[in-house]
Formats: structure tokens, sequence, C-alpha cells
């Protein structure tokens, strides 16, 4: 392949280099120079123009990455025509990408000139997702560079692999204080895993944690045709001889392997009986969030069997995030001792819906309804508490003259809640390992709850979000660990945190509570004569 300078007459046949811009002349990279090329450039006054030439045995980038995308191309993947040197490669059909590293290790080898690039193996796609592309750099190749590539990548080197299995069944064993909820959420979150691969859970049995009846119910589930069985322990696995591996190998089934370095996901088991492959669920797979059994699942679903082997070649790139549930490392777990809270009341807003006064001013059964608040929260075990207060905040603060509290004022209290939530987590002690946020117009709560959520908060399980919740509803005050703080300074508007208890499910503990106290809040006239009058 010739490349270099040339009159606009000697071009004729060659690729030009760089786009070329003359006065009102615009001749882009790659256009083939003909008469009508050469005629534009010597209009606009060009005597030189760079391009490229093809010599015999070359072929052009289009030509050579077509041809190596063809031969790469493996069932259930699509061809799009090379244009500019670049062939892109689709999926065909719905599936698990499988790609034979060593192939494009080999092809990328041959020469600098071809590059092929894929998506990471074995991830799910969808139909019509781009999976990989061939880039030719220069303009063409030697034929010879070309014949090499095809020629090292093999067969299939990239395919699709269909979903095979469709009929899935789920065993969930249950111990005192697991609420059938957390169960309940395991199977929502279980079938929508399953959906993307055309797989539904067939038969669903929840059973004591014990190996005999655990047993049974898998034997059952394979005898109503389930091509996977998923059992979510109530408690993980700690040893091959533990409940889950125990009841596989009590009706003539096998472990493959118990653990995985993908973290989360490292309490993973695979095993097998009758056939059928059976897994032991880690505790993160409660979660949506992508974790290791995700990679073991959609692989089983799309009938690719999955080793020992395999899994312990997932380290590299196994550490998918930093768990919040996790203890921090080099940290002292929490205990009833030295576990520290703090509380923040928020009281500064400007009652708008009350009319004209400011509610947090207005008296029930002869204290005003902050007071209440704060007193209470000083007579619970918070470490500190915080008043953050900004609308009349002088009138406020002498309300609670006497009370041994810090004061913030913030200053952009019409902005909404947001903004003083962040103005009291600012105020927040370095050592403290949380803090309660109170509402100043919820006189109801009492020390009584403060001292449950903060009895309920336990890093060290995984526990770091504490909310009182009645017949499914979730209210106020809520608990936050140290570590979602930052987060919490990033809140904006009027809208709170709520969207965070969502973000973050597995860290929140559920602390029941009877009645209206973690719900009622004062923001109307007719609300407060209500909890007058009551």
């Amino acid at each position: 392949m010739k490349f270099g300078p040339a009159s606009p007459a000697d071009a004729i046949g060659g690729v030009t280099v760089h786009t070329l811009r003359q006065g009102a002349l615009v001749l882009k990279k790659g256009t083939t120079i003909g008469a009508a090329e050469v005629e534009a450039l010597t209009r606009a006054g060009v005597t030189e123009v760079v391009v490229v030439r093809l010599e015999e045995g070359d072929v052009s980038e289009d030509t050579a990455a077509a041809s190596i995308a063809q031969a790469v191309a493996g069932e259930g993947v699509n061809v799009e025509r090379a244009f500019t040197g670049r062939a892109n490669l689709f999926a065909a059909r719905p599936g698990v990408l499988v790609v034979d590293r060593a192939a494009v290790d080999r092809i990328n080898g041959v020469d600098e000139a071809i590059t092929f690039a894929t998506l990471a193996a074995f991830k799910p796609v969808v139909e019509g997702e781009m999976i990989a592309t061939v880039k030719l750099i220069p303009f063409g190749v030697e034929g010879r560079l070309r014949d090499a590539a095809v020629a090292v990548a093999g067969r299939d080197a990239l395919r699709v692999a269909p979903y095979a299995i469709r009929k899935v069944g789920v065993v969930s064993t249950l111990l005192p204080g697991l609420s059938p909820k957390v169960i309940d959420k395991t199977l929502r979150v279980t079938a929508e895993r399953l959906a993307p691969a055309g797989a539904t859970i067939i038969a669903e049995r929840r059973v004591p944690h014990d190996e005999t009846v655990l047993a049974d119910a898998i034997k059952e589930l394979l005898g109503l045709g389930a091509e996977l069985v998923i059992v979510f322990g109530a408690s993980a696995i700690a040893d091959r001889r533990d409940v889950i591996p125990a009841a596989i190998a009590g009706i003539g089934g096998a472990v493959e392997h118990f653990g995985m370095p993908v973290d989360p996901g490292n309490l993973l088991l695979i095993g097998s009986a009758g056939g059928v492959p059976v897994l032991g669920a880690p505790g993160c797979a409660r979660s949506p969030v992508e974790n290791g059994f995700d990679w073991v699942l959609m692989r089983l679903l799309a009938g690719i069997k999955v080793t020992r082997s395999d899994l312990t070649g997932m380290g590299v790139g196994g550490l998918l995030m930093e768990i919040v549930t996790r203890p921090q490392p080099r940290t002292v777990p929490d205990t009833e001792g030295n576990r520290s809270v703090a509380g923040i009341v928020l009281a500064a807003g400007r009652s708008t819906r009350m009319g004209g006064p400011n509610k947090l001013l207005a008296e029930l059964d002869g204290k005003k309804l902050v007071r209440i608040v704060v007193e209470q929260a000083l007579a619970s075990k918070v470490s500190e508490v915080i008043v953050v207060t900004g609308h009349q905040a002088d009138l406020v603060e002498q309300a609670l003259t006497d009370l041994k509290v810090t004061f913030v004022r913030n200053p952009d209290f019409a902005g909404g809640l947001a903004s003083s939530v962040k103005s009291g987590i600012s105020a927040v002690s370095d050592k403290v390992d949380g803090a309660i946020v109170c509402l100043g117009d919820m006189p109801l709560i009492d020390a009584q709850l403060i001292d449950r959520l903060i009895d309920t908060f336990a890093p060290d399980r995984g526990h770091l979000i504490a909310v009182p919740v009645s017949e499914g509803r979730r209210g106020n005050p809520v608990l936050w660990s140290r570590r979602f703080f930052k987060e919490l300074m990033t809140l904006d508007g009027d809208i709170g945190a709520r969207h965070l208890i969502a973000k973050h499910a597995e860290a929140v503990a559920e602390v029941p509570v009877e009645g209206d106290s973690a719900f009622l809040d004062i923001d109307t006239p007719q609300a407060l004569e209500a909890a007058r009058r009551g």
C-alpha cells in the first residue's frame, strides 16, 4: 500500500487520508479521487493531496473487515455491511454471549492494522444488541494479513447461546425471625431476573431450615419438571456439610463447587441432582443489584455448564462494588456500648399549609410542638441533639433556650426539606456512627421509639437504616448510618430521602410500631385541632 502526497492529476484512484477544506471545497477523508475530484481540487487551487493507494495483493479496509467479521461470527450472530473499515456484529437472538478469548487475542496479534473488540464474555444480550466490532486501522491491508486473521479466528469465536431453561423451581428455608415479606420480595426479584430469559418460576416451596425437609422439597420440584432449582437459605451456607449441600447429597446429587471469588456473591453453591442444576443462592441474590449469582444464573439459563474452574476463574473483575452492608475494614465492630447516634430535629420550615402561624410554635398540652419533639430526643439514647432552624429562627430557638442542644441555621430553608437535612448532617460530630432525623412537627414521636430505632441499628449485622413501619407503611423518624451521609448531602428540593431507602433496601431494618405516632405530622390547622382533641 502506497501512502503519500500527489498532485490532483496523479492522485486519481487514490483515497484521501485527511479531510481537506479549501474555500468552498470540502473533500472528506476516505474519498476516492476521480475526474470530478481532480477538477474541484484544481479549481480550488489545491496543488497537492495526501492519498493512499492499494497495491497488487492488497485488500480494502471494508473487504478485510467484512472477511474477518464473517469468519468469527458463529450461531446467533449477524454481521452488518462493512463501512469505513468497520464491520459491526449484532446478536441475532437473546441469549448469553460466548467468546473464544484465545481467538480474539490471536486475531489482534496478527498485525496492528487489524483490531477486534467484543463485549464481556458471558454477558446476557438482547436481539439486535451490538456485541463486537472489527476495525481496520489503515485504508487497506495486505491480503496475506487478512487471510492470516481469518485463519486464526477458529470456528464460532463469537456466538450467542440461546436461553434453554424455562422452568425454575424455588425453595426458601425458614428460621424464626425471617419475615414472609423478605421471601415475597426474593421471589419478585428472582422472577424479574428470569424474565429476560423467558424463564418462569413454576413452583415455590417454603420449608424449615432442615436437611431432610429441604431434600424432599428439592425432589418434589424436580418431579414437577423444574429444569433448574434455586434454594434461598434462611441462613447462609457455612460449610459443605451444611443444610443445603447436605440436602443435595441426600437425594443422590453432588456439589460441583462451594464459594466463588466474586463479591458480592461469595457464598454461592452450585450442584446438581438428577442431571438438573441446583443453586444454593448467596444472601445478596435477594437484592436486584448485580452480583455473582447473576453471572452463574444467566449461564445456566442458556444451557452453559458452569464448572469449578469456571467459578475459580471469575476473580479478576469479581469485585463488583463496595457492599454498603459490609462492615468497613479496619474498624471495630459496633456494640451496644460504643454505638453513638446523633439526633437531628428539623425545625426550619415555613409552615405554609398552616395559613400563616408557625406550626412549630403552636402549643399542645401547654407545650410548643418543637419543644415536645426536642425534649423526647433529649430523653432518648442519642448522644447529641442538633436543631436546624430557619424560618423565624429566633422565635424557635427562644422556645428551646434552656435545653442542651446545638442550633444550626439553614439559610436556604425556603428551598425545601433537603437543605435542612444537609445542614443537620454537616453539623454532626465526627465521632457518631449515625444520625436519626426527626421532624419538628411530629409531637407523637417519643423517646421510646427513638431508642427502639437505635437498638435496631446494627452496622455489624448490615442494619444500617432503621425505619418505623406500620401495616406496610414506612414513617418517621429514620436513622441513617454514617455511610450514607455523603448521599444525604446530595439531596435537593422538598422530597427528602425516601428514594435512598428504596435504593439501599438490603440495608433497611424495619421497626414495627402501632398507631399513628410515626405518621402524624401537624401540617394544617385541622391537624392541630385533631391532635388537641386526641
